[in-house]
């Protein structure tokens, strides 16, 4: 696919007729559906629990996607956004102090240079090669789509920028959707590893349930600016936020919401305390 812009034409020209070309390469579907999925532990790739298979029965009951975006709490790029063109991408393993199977694990999907031409012309965000797919992506998608046969990318977060900006370049994004790419926002609603309690595997703390209850209820109401200015709830909301890298793919999920379109929960559950396993579905 070549999105290089004719010669005879101005760069607005130019950068709308690669977004026009682009487009017309992938397929026109209805809207696809948007997720935000909490990822948890990385060990959730190679067990077997009710979260796992809340995975494979969503990925059952959604439509089947031309290529799948995820927008990851874990490429962070401080002051641009990056998207993944990697045509093999690699699996990166991204934590430390696990057993060895886990690192054993190779998740081959192959990448959607195409796609990240498209997502680059879109909104203002640079393509990049040397990523790969960190465990916010594969620890996921090989419960959903264990063949690794759904082209995969990945968006990252300038952890620089505001939670409004985020909404904004989500919105960008919307002409995706009709085009069969899943949007996959990947993090965590609530996530202070600090505060982990690891003798308590399920249930959270009550600070953790109130912001997660909390966000619930603006996830339903479709408040995607209140959830944009989560910080206003004060000593709450820095508990159950303290840095906001698993935070940001919720507003990507909830930016690319049309009106009036419905949201439900594909899984509900605070583990450890301190984390939220909310998985959100829009459309």
């Amino acid at each position: 696919m070549d999105f290089t812009p004719r010669k005879d034409t101005g760069p607005a020209e130019g950068a709308c007729a690669r977004v026009e070309e682009g487009l017309a390469a992938l397929p026109k579907t209805p809207p696809m559906p948007v997720l935000f999925l909490g990822h948890g532990s990385p060990m959730n790739a190679i067990e077997d629990n009710a979260f796992t298979r809340s995975l494979a029965r969503l990925a059952d009951e959604l439509p089947r996607p031309a290529a799948i975006l995820v927008v990851s709490a874990h490429w962070l790029t401080p002051g641009e956004t990056r998207v993944l063109c990697a045509r093999q991408p690699r699996t990166i393993h991204d934590f430390g102090g696990f057993p060895r199977e886990l690192y054993e694990v190779r998740y081959p999907a192959p990448g959607a240079p195409e796609v990240a031409a498209l997502v680059a012309s879109l909104a203002e965000v640079e393509a990049d090669d040397t990523w790969g797919l960190d465990h916010a992506s594969w620890t996921l998608l090989r419960h959903m789509y264990p063949d690794a046969d759904v082209p995969v990318l990945e968006l990252s977060l300038d952890i620089a920028a505001r939670p409004d900006a985020h909404v904004a370049l989500a919105h960008q994004l919307l002409p995706l959707r009709e085009h069969g790419v899943l949007v996959l926002g990947s993090g965590n609603l609530v996530h202070n590893l600090r505060a982990i309690d690891w003798e308590h595997p399920h249930g959270g703390y009550d600070w953790a349930v109130e912001f997660d209850e909390w966000a619930r209820e603006r996830i339903l109401a479709g408040d995607t600016a209140a959830l944009a200015d989560y910080a206003s709830l004060g000593e709450i909301a820095r508990l159950a936020v303290p840095t906001n890298d698993h935070y940001l793919p919720l507003l990507y999920a909830m930016a690319l919401r049309r009106n009036e379109e419905p949201v439900s929960f594909a899984y509900e559950g605070m583990e450890l305390g301190s984390l939220s396993m909310r998985c959100v579905r829009v459309g």
